[in-house]
């Protein structure tokens, strides 16, 4: 399964200790990196989440934000003990100052009177869990559509690839033919008598160094292997990456040997398409 690896992704839940907001962003990245931002009441499961999210993704920069919103009113309560001490404060001190006055609502803000009824270890680890599973499932699923789109591109360019070398091989008879008109043309032109043997020996040397059927064979090897890894259901982008090195060399080769026009733009074409491939490559899981 193709999979890109620039997505966004986001999930939200609600608990009794506030809206729990899960954020996914990855870049490609030659290795799984993550950086995690979680409220400090949670990252006492960071290693979890590191856990979880490698166990889905094989590659990419990943920006994990995770955000707890205000609680809800019922996950306030007031500490009754430390009310009661104020509130026996305030009549003392009614009885020595009688034009004081203490608001109900000055009271909440005294430090401790309020808190925040504190969810259970478990129950937190298994909210941010399950919002993380859930942007993750929507990640994926973005991944894999753009990982769809990027496996035409690549296999457009295959196509295009697959022609241009079947046209090398069938210029190869014509261009072998042109070389020996060449060659004969030259040796005709020498003012020395040449030996007996001397075009043939020529001729093969000529061929040799041009022949250019192991480069073409190996990029038709190349191509059936490209296809065969954009079929699998696993990461492929390391393969891939590999194989774009080995379609280059094989083009810069063919370019080297080249001995006639139509081959060279035809080696300058198979580079053009293979880095067209390559930079999609280097976004692929």
């Amino acid at each position: 399964m193709i999979r890109s690896m620039t997505a966004y992704a986001s999930a939200e839940a609600v608990t009794p200790a506030g809206a729990l907001t899960c954020e996914l962003r990855t870049v490609n990245h030659r290795y799984l990196e993550l950086s995690p931002r979680l409220p400090e009441e949670l990252r006492g499961f960071e290693s979890a989440l590191r856990e979880r999210i490698a166990a889905k993704l094989s590659r990419g920069k990943v920006d994990v934000t995770v955000r707890r919103g205000e609680s809800r009113s019922e996950s306030l309560q007031v500490d009754n003990v430390m009310v009661g001490r104020l509130s026996e404060l305030a009549r003392d001190l009614e009885t020595r100052f009688p034009s004081m006055r203490i608001e109900f609502t000055e009271l909440l803000r005294f430090p401790g009177v309020l808190q925040h009824a504190e969810m259970d270890q478990d129950a937190q680890q298994a909210a941010l869990m399950s919002v993380l599973d859930r942007a993750l499932d929507v990640l994926t699923a973005t991944r894999e559509r753009e990982g769809a789109k990027l496996g035409e591109i690549l296999r457009e360019r295959l196509d295009a690839i697959e022609r241009i070398v079947a046209d090398v091989r069938g210029w190869m008879p014509e261009i072998r033919t042109a070389l020996r008109a060449r060659l004969e043309s030259r040796l005709a032109d020498l003012k020395q008598p040449v030996e007996p043997g001397r075009l043939e020996q020529e001729l093969v040397m000529q061929v040799t160094r041009s022949d250019v059927d192991e480069e073409l064979d190996r990029l038709s090897t190349h191509i059936t292997e490209t296809r065969r890894v954009l079929g699998l259901k696993e990461p492929v982008g390391r393969r891939l990456d590999f194989l774009m090195q080995e379609f280059n060399r094989e083009a810069n080769t063919l370019g080297s040997k080249s001995v006639d026009a139509r081959s060279t733009n035809a080696a300058v074409e198979l580079k053009v398409l293979i880095e067209q491939m390559r930079e999609q490559v280097q976004n692929i899981e």
